[in-house]
């Protein structure tokens, strides 16, 4: 039973990272792409890490595993982040459709 839930695990995984990867190339500047690679492959990495955390079970593979989630959660959206936030004080220029622009909003640490 719990490979079937694994492999349905990794399946969601897999299509998540598609569109991730759908919206690398299909989003119009860094930050809405920088969003889709955020979102959409961390929660498809995780789980399919997480897929294959329930195929192998508790074995050193299966710890690695969760080792390699908790570690995706916790940097890939600071990275992210560190991303965004370069490029836009680096003059990276917004969609002309985008609604609002948080970055230009906080000026502390612009010195």
């Amino acid at each position: 039973m719990s490979n079937i839930i694994g492999l349905i695990f990794i399946s969601i995984g897999f299509a998540f990272d598609v569109f991730g990867c759908l919206g690398l190339v299909r989003l119009p500047d860094v930050y809405n792409r920088l969003q889709a690679a955020t979102k959409c492959v961390t929660l498809g990495t995780c789980s399919i890490l997480f897929g294959t955390f329930l195929i192998v079970g508790l074995t050193s593979a299966g710890i690695k595993a969760l080792l390699c989630i908790i570690f995706l959660i916790l940097t890939s959206p600071v990275a992210a982040h560190a991303i965004a936030r370069g490029a836009h004080r680096a003059g990276v220029k917004l969609w002309e459709g985008s609604v609002i622009d948080r970055y230009a909003e906080d000026k502390e640490g612009e010195a």
